[in-house]
């Protein structure tokens, strides 16, 4: 029953995208994607908000599908960023600099780009069989979260987070904490009050992602690069030919991620059904399930493959699951989805429960079209990697100049403000100063993504329950969040408290050794 109905709607879907005029406006939307997630800031919000008054003119089903291509297109293209000048385009590819630029900077560009676009099929194909599959299951038990559920959940990335500090976790929570500091510059979302502003009408909406992720990423490693002399060096040509054996990855890069492809689609795709989870959540999941699970945990942010493949799968089921709530319940799980939302509305559809019964050749065609546009971009991002591996090859005098326009225009276009400009350029400063000093750039802006989220959610909690924190161990999906955060917590110091054990055990062997 399941095989059959998973099996059907995915061929009814290919009947309505599988046209001339839907595979066209597929491989623009793709297209545009890609570019889109090359530039470093710009989003797929902002690319498919832009091209919103193009599609008027078309079928609602073909224009949807053509946006949709921009949405999870970005996700192949952000990542290219990312591994080559560790500059993430967007929050869902933070995740991925932690081992695809190490891969890059130890001549491995090549095939982390290969593995990027292999994972990110890979997660976008298995999203769409879970769509077909379990849309109404997981639609119905994600209608079942309410404020204290997404906060938990929050938290329990932000937790996970710490996973990525290495050793220096101190420093990891500083930085953390560093950016929920920032998210809450903005009104207050209970009294309405202003926090922080300083008279700035600007910096009344808030501190965007946009400038401070660029500042930090960007700018910040520029001037770190700089600083350590990387400027001088020659850079080492690579050759990237499609013939060249170091232009594929490995028999042991396959092997070694055959279970990690699997997990990170899951959990993309979990996150993703989840409102206010998304690709984000999901990917740093992703990165800190496949660390704790692997037997050598320290290889993790020195170039690691499954370090890349983990995230990457996930941000691309996670744009897939998206799709659930977005199609069930009406309800956006990201910025990109939320202009999807307001697409689908103005053509007169309402998303809900009763779109798939009222528009099965929109809901169907639109899954469909995403399988099909996974296997357009996975052979658009391979062709094209002999392309991308060449900004290696140009000298770094040239690079700079071209990052700091792109990361300044990237800024400023965002909304057009002189503020967020400065803000870039002040990010840039910090962001330097926490290279040298070993502080997180990551933990910073991810607490800045999920901190309005987890204000927000942790605010209505507290409005439902009266101000008592029972809240969050009444209902039963909220206590087993709350249980393992606390065991993980618990794992946590305890492997710490074991390793010290281990190692000054060892430090008084080799004393005795010596002495004798």
């Amino acid at each position: 029953m399941f095989i059959n109905e998973l099996f059907g709607n995915l061929s009814y879907g290919l009947s309505v995208a599988f046209t001339t005029t839907n595979i066209m406006f597929l491989l623009i939307g793709a297209l545009v994607g890609m570019v889109v997630g090359l530039f470093p800031g710009f989003g797929p919000a902002a690319g498919i908000a832009i091209l919103i008054p193009m599609t008027f003119g078309l079928n609602p089903t073909t224009a949807i599908i053509m946006l949709s291509g921009i949405y999870y297109g970005s996700m192949y293209g952000g990542t290219i960023t990312s591994i080559l000048i560790n500059t993430p385009g967007e929050s869902a590819t933070v995740a991925s600099t932690l081992d695809g630029y190490p891969l890059a900077q130890n001549g491995r560009a090549g095939p982390a780009l290969v593995m990027q676009a292999i994972a990110s099929f890979v997660g976008g194909t298995l999203g769409v069989i879970l769509i077909c599959g379990f849309a109404p299951i997981l639609a119905d038990f994600a209608s079942q979260f309410g404020p204290s559920e997404y906060f938990l959940i929050i938290m329990l990335g932000m937790l996970l987070l710490t996973t990525m500090m290495g050793e220096n976790r101190l420093n990891g929570v500083i930085s953390a904490l560093f950016g929920f500091v920032i998210s809450v510059v903005g009104v207050d979302s209970v009294s309405g009050a202003q926090r922080y502003t300083f008279g700035s009408p600007e910096l009344i909406g808030g501190i965007y992602f946009v400038p401070v992720a660029i500042g930090l990423f960007g700018i910040g490693e520029l001037l770190h690069c700089i600083y350590t002399g990387q400027h001088k060096r020659s850079n080492v040509r690579l050759d990237f030919s499609f013939r060249s054996k170091d232009f594929w990855p490995t028999t042991k890069d396959y092997i070694e991620s055959k279970w990690t492809f699997l997990r990170g689609s899951v959990i993309g795709f979990v996150a993703g059904v989840l409102p206010g989870s998304g690709a984000t959540i999901g990917s740093i999941l992703a990165y800190s399930v496949e660390k704790k699970l692997s037997k050598e945990p320290e290889k993790f942010g020195k170039g690691e493959m499954r370090g890349l493949v983990a995230p990457e799968t996930a941000n691309n089921a996670a744009s897939a699951g998206a799709m659930v709530p977005l199609i069930s319940l009406g309800i956006p799980g990201s910025g990109a989805t939320a202009v999807l939302l307001g697409a689908l509305m103005m053509w007169g559809l309402q998303p809900g429960p009763m779109l798939i019964d009222t528009n099965p050749d929109l809901v169907w065609g639109l899954v469909a079209s995403m399988y099909m546009g996974n296997m357009i971009l996975v052979a658009l991002s391979i062709v094209a990697i002999p392309i991308f591996v060449k900004f290696l090859d140009v000298p770094y005098r040239l690079v700079v100049p071209v990052i700091v326009i792109l990361c300044v225009v990237g800024a400023y276009a965002m909304n057009n403000s002189i503020i967020e400009t400065s803000m870039l350029l002040i990010m840039g400063i910090i962001g330097f100063g926490m290279k040298v000093y070993g502080y997180s750039p990551a933990a910073t802006v991810l607490a800045l993504v999920l901190g309005g989220m987890a204000e927000s959610n942790f605010l209505q909690s507290l409005i439902i329950s009266q101000g008592s924190l029972s809240i969050f161990i009444d209902r039963p999906i909220s206590l087993v969040l709350t249980l393992v955060m606390f065991m993980s917590v618990v794992t946590s110091m305890g492997l710490k408290a074991y390793k010290r054990a281990k190692a000054k055990k060892a430090a008084s062997a080799h004393c005795e050794a010596i002495t004798k």
